[in-house]
């Protein structure tokens, strides 16, 4: 990863945590994160993990609003390293998918995709129907990685937190973050 600028969306998906886990993380790394959020991404982190909007955007180095369609992440001029949408709703990989950047955080999608940087999309809704996979689908072949957090359970981790953990960890490296440390499958 050369530059330093990691842009961080959260939705109003399930999984908050994640989000969360991510911002505390890429701090740790030393990544100046974007942070823009959904207002159903607010009430969701809420929820899930007791924060409110004040000590969300306290995790990030800078917050936008969702509404600031003028902000410096809006254009690709501003050079980012790559942008994870964690947790990522159906509605906003729909967007994605379709270039419809009607809101802050799916214009610096849609700019992360046009200039080819990496894009990871931490999906998340089960059962999944045929409209949420093709927009996948589309999704990928436009160069984002789909990613949906789902745990796994050969490293025989002992608490959510260590589900969430290794989570973010596979998807900072995904996102080319050095520094990153997911857990390497060594064979039985």
């Amino acid at each position: 990863m050369t530059a330093r600028r990691l842009v961080v969306g959260i939705t109003g998906a399930s999984g908050a945590l994640y989000a969360v886990r991510l911002l505390e993380r890429a701090r740790a790394l030393g990544l100046h994160t974007h942070l823009v959020v959904t207002p159903a991404g607010v009430l969701n982190v809420h929820h899930e993990t007791g924060l409110d909007r004040e000590a969300l955007y306290a995790l990030a180095a800078e917050a936008h609003a969702p509404g600031d369609i003028g902000a410096c992440i809006a254009s690709g001029s501003f050079d980012t390293a790559a942008m994870v949408v964690a947790p990522c709703s159906m509605k906003t990989l729909a967007a994605i998918a379709h270039g419809y950047g009607d809101n802050l955080l799916t214009r610096a999608a849609d700019v992360t995709l046009k200039e080819r940087r990496r894009l990871v999309l931490m999906v998340r809704e089960t059962p999944l129907n045929l409209a949420h996979l093709r927009n996948m689908v589309t999704a990928t072949e436009m160069g984002a990685i789909v990613y949906p957090p789902l745990p796994a359970f050969y490293h025989r981790p002992a608490s959510i937190d260590e589900l969430v953990n290794e989570g973010v960890e596979r998807v900072l490296a995904l996102a080319g973050v050095a520094g990153a440390a997911p857990r390497e499958w060594r064979g039985l």
